[in-house]
């Protein structure tokens, strides 16, 4: 629960861990991490000094379900000169360290990122004769923080979330978000390391598409050249009846077509509905290294296969373009990959993710014919990935989360990669790696060319190649929320 008051001075808080990380005794009262970000929401608002706030009544770190401490809420009057119209200014507190003390974020010195490393904001396009903000935004940030929270996933610029739902619960089309840097809040140094500031962009679903195939900022810069979609600043309007493609239908075609075709997607990945079988032998097989068994606990993904597939989904977008994939044993500092900035957690670390049986006790096998499943949803990306991701000469990633299994599709030019053009299929352990060359790719855009549409057909779907011995079938949800699928 959460309650709204003016802002004041934050609520009382529990007095500081003693030891030497603790922050001064005066936190108690006023935290340094709060009074940091405070200072420069005064830089931008020197006139609204106690903002109505939304806060948790219950703290996360006392035991409450929301993990932001607060949500700030200021008028913004914007600049009608150039196009960015008055609006609410929605900040969060907590996913940065407001404490220092360990009560919720480990302290790990001021030199790094505090916390998380950023807090949210959103900015809402003020109604005529509104005279309060809406509350809704403060929640739809909450449920953002417990997913950062809860995977320990940190948010980048670009970024895309699927939300599936109108952000304020009504007949909204915007019902999925973007995420940019803010266009007028500064990083700010605290004692207890960097926050910057990451600012929610609601889209449509058109539009959430046309980022997943080619990537997050081009479509961020297509939405600041369309006024009534966002302008400048990217402020959402939630009474905004027409995509950005229904507004100019030139930008498909001359900018994401083109973008697409000129710079392939940026999204390397994603967590799906997915499966697959090995047809070159019975399921049974004793050598099956799917169902491979060590007394009775079946074997799972192991530690490093897993630190390879969360390189490739790392927040489902790749830093840059070479297309290699990490190596099975990367030198490895802290826990951490060394050639990557550090992170609280990767993308697919969980409990059955972790090794059964020693790795090196796992050998790659190449398989003669396999099968692919995939749910609609999943389905539908496919094409994504072999006209976004393969044609040039990058990699995708299917990670199930029903099971513990991986598909990796790789082009001829990926480093690293297990499946090669003698054995396009090879799997270690449940992790099947698929390479396909260009011309089979081609070949396959063409057939699966009505999965752009899968509105348009029924389900169960199965397409085949009997000459590559490969089969993909598109099945119902249900399949996969069954334990045999």
């Amino acid at each position: 629960m959460a309650e709204l008051r003016p802002s004041g001075a934050p609520a009382p808080t529990a007095p500081p861990a003693p030891g030497p990380t603790a922050p001064p005794a005066f936190a108690s009262l006023f935290p340094p991490g709060l009074h940091a970000i405070y200072g420069e929401c005064r830089r931008l608002y020197p006139d609204q000094p106690n903002p109505l706030q939304v806060t948790a009544i219950v703290k996360y770190w006392l035991g409450g379900p929301d993990p932001l401490d607060y949500v700030s809420m200021y008028r913004n009057v914007g600049s009608p000169s150039a196009n960015i119209p008055e609006h609410w200014h929605y900040i969060s507190f907590g996913l940065s360290d407001l404490y220092g003390d360990n009560r919720v974020h480990e302290f790990t010195g001021a030199d790094g990122p505090s916390g998380f490393g950023f807090e949210l904001t959103f900015r809402l396009k003020r109604e005529t004769g509104e005279s309060a903000p809406p509350t809704w935004p403060a929640e739809l940030m909450q449920g953002l923080a417990r997913y950062v929270f809860q995977s320990e996933n940190t948010f980048c610029s670009g970024d895309h979330v699927s939300w599936h739902s109108p952000l304020d619960n009504s007949e909204s089309r915007i019902q999925h978000m973007l995420l940019t840097e803010d266009p007028q809040m500064q990083p700010v140094q605290t004692p207890f390391g960097v926050v910057t500031f990451l600012q929610i962009v609601g889209v449509c679903t058109e539009e959430l598409h046309a980022a997943q195939q080619w990537n997050g900022q081009g479509i961020l810069e297509l939405l600041r050249t369309v006024p009534i979609a966002g302008g400048p600043w990217l402020i959402t309007d939630m009474r905004r009846g027409e995509t950005i493609f229904e507004i100019d239908p030139h930008l498909q075609q001359e900018r994401v077509d083109k973008g697409i075709e000129t710079d392939g997607s940026n999204l390397s990945g994603v967590s799906a509905k997915c499966a697959w079988d090995d047809l070159s032998r019975p399921p049974e097989d004793d050598e099956d290294s799917r169902s491979i068994c060590i007394g009775t606990q079946p074997r799972r993904l192991s530690g490093k296969d897993t630190e390879q597939i969360r390189e490739t989904l790392r927040r489902g977008l790749e830093i840059n373009s070479k297309p290699v994939l990490p190596p099975i044993n990367p030198q490895r500092q802290n826990g951490l990959t060394h050639d990557r900035a550090p992170s609280r957690k990767d993308s697919l670390e969980s409990d059955s993710s972790m090794a059964i049986i020693p790795h090196e006790l796992i050998r790659t096998r190449q398989l003669e014919s396999v099968h692919l499943k995939f749910n609609q949803e999943s389905g539908a990306l496919i094409p994504l990935c072999l006209r976004g991701r393969l044609l040039h000469g990058r990699h995708f990633t299917y990670k199930s989360i029903t099971g513990d299994m991986a598909i990796t599709f790789v082009s001829t030019g990926v480093e690293g990669a297990f499946a090669t053009e003698e054995h396009p299929y090879a799997a270690h352990g449940p992790w099947l790696q698929i390479l396909l060359t260009e011309e089979f790719v081609e070949k396959m855009l063409e057939d699966l060319e009505d999965l752009t549409s899968p509105e348009e057909f029924k389900l169960p779907k199965e397409y085949s190649w009997p000459e590559k011995k490969l089969k993909v079938s598109i099945l119902p949800d249900m399949v996969f929320d069954s334990p045999l699928h």
